[in-house]
């Protein structure tokens, strides 16, 4: 059993603040890291059997742990604990009586059946901020399981989520449950906040199916507005265009123009490449030009670098060697344009983006498939590169399409140190870094997600910062 050092108690912001994490999976536990990483004092109950996702697995990371599990555990320290068992049922109740913060995401009714309901600890815990992540909320929808998955589909996500012509879609992570976290941290601070004031704690409620619908924002305002549904759109934007994703010579980026300015910067710099490589005596071409001369289709993968190296995400290489923003280039005065401004020789020529059917960020979305196909044959000329930094230069917002690790390096290079390592006995584990920055006491990663059971027999810890026992 390892016990931390009395130099290993957490110190930040919410240093002294007792979790008793009865959660499991990922919502409850994305709650509870985040707590922890500002210095609160996390025991993570588990059953004997650990939580499920120990079990995820592959992939594991250098110390063969389900990497699932280890993306949102960091900071804590697990005991196992059997409920059926009258001494560890015991002694979880102990921890939830003396704890700040009590979490869990079991099916509701679950915690009653063990004396470890709201009510029940409140009885004895007043102070207690207890937070309750349900599926679909504790009436009629109780019963029903709350997986990520369902909930992107009853929940709407999936109907607006895919290509329009295929099937609906759900995002490539588990979006509800990280969502659904990050309500129950906001609430558990609101709560401690208010205990702050008057000494009592209170029930905090979040489920997943409302998490997904205050998520939807917009297009749940247009729902309610208009009584008509929004329908998938792939990649594209119900009310902005262009604002998608697009393909160039050899992969795909983004370009996200957000007003006229930016589509005049947008449109000088594809029109001048566009009438550089056909060129027609000036004149101005229509909507849906004929492509490249070589006629080949690309498809919507990647082509390797004709150099076979591997280029950091995002990042052109600087012809000097000097170190550049990732996907911005440095004009050649060495100041930036803003959106808008010329980039031909002082002349604008746009080459069929005069068109009147592109003048309006309306008629741009009531022209999309003509707009798409002309800025797809003016990508076609040039790398993604080439055209992320072209187009950043002059204000208008493009990247590439990264993989995950790509995003990692990409954000690295913008110097957001968007990884944090943490040594362990064995190895060192490595983990994406709280996305919240505190100018005095920042997030601080501690220990690694501990095995299972590795605290057993675990007492809160006592810090300079320990508050009074909660009232």
């Amino acid at each position: 059993m390892h016990e931390p050092r009395p130099d290993e108690a957490p110190r930040g912001v919410l240093a002294g603040v007792r979790v008793a994490d009865f959660s499991r999976v990922l919502a409850g536990p994305y709650t509870t890291m985040m707590l922890a990483d500002f210095g609160a004092d996390v025991v993570k109950i588990e059953p004997p059997t650990g939580d499920d996702t120990r079990h995820w697995a592959p992939p594991v990371d250098a110390n063969g742990q389900a990497t699932y599990f280890g993306s949102v555990n960091r900071n804590k320290r697990s005991v196992a604990l059997d409920l059926n068992d009258a001494a560890d049922l015991a002694e979880a109740q102990r921890l939830a009586a003396t704890a700040d913060v009590v979490i869990e995401n079991f099916r509701p009714g679950v915690m009653a059946r063990f004396g470890l309901a709201f009510d029940d600890v409140h009885a004895v815990n007043p102070g207690a901020v207890y937070c309750s992540i349900t599926g679909f909320g504790t009436g009629e929808g109780a019963a029903l399981a709350g997986y990520d998955l369902l909930v992107q589909a009853v929940g709407g996500l999936m109907s607006i989520t895919g290509a329009s012509d295929g099937e609906p879609a759900k995002a490539g992570v588990a979006l509800v449950d990280v969502l659904t976290g990050q309500n129950a941290l906001a609430g558990i601070l609101l709560a401690l906040r208010e205990r702050d004031r008057t000494g009592a704690g209170q029930l905090v409620e979040v489920n997943l199916v409302q998490s997904m619908l205050s998520a939807l924002t917009n297009q749940a305002a247009s729902t309610l507005a208009t009584g008509t549904a929004p329908k998938r759109l792939g990649n594209a934007h119900p009310s902005i265009a262009p604002y998608a994703v697009f393909h160039a010579a050899d992969r795909e980026l983004v370009i996200a123009v957000g007003n006229d300015k930016q589509f005049r910067a947008l449109a000088a710099v594809l029109g001048a490449d566009l009438d550089t490589r056909h060129p027609s005596s000036g004149a101005t071409r229509s909507a849906g030009v004929s492509p490249p001369s070589s006629g080949a289709t690309r498809s919507a993968g990647v082509s390797p670098p004709s150099s076979g190296a591997t280029r950091s995400a995002g990042v052109s290489p600087p012809s000097s060697g000097a170190t550049r923003s990732a996907g911005v280039s440095p004009s050649s005065s060495g100041a930036t344009r803003s959106a808008g401004e010329s980039v031909s020789s002082g002349a604008t020529r746009s080459a069929g983006f005069d068109d009147a059917r592109f003048a309006t960020n309306a008629e741009r979305v009531a022209h999309r498939a003509e707009l798409t196909a002309l800025i797809e044959q003016c990508l076609a000329g040039a790398s993604a590169d080439h055209w992320v930094a072209a187009l950043t230069e002059v204000g208008v917002p493009a990247g590439l399409v990264n993989d995950v690790g790509e995003a990692i390096a990409f954000a690295g290079g913008l110097g957001l140190d968007p990884v944090a390592e943490i040594p362990a006995a064995t190895h060192v584990s490595r983990t994406i870094a709280n996305p919240i920055r505190l100018t005095t006491d920042p997030a601080a990663y501690r220990t690694p997600p501990p095995a299972l059971d590795e605290h057993s027999g675990a007492d809160w810890l006592e810090t300079s910062a320990r508050r009074k026992e909660p009232r």
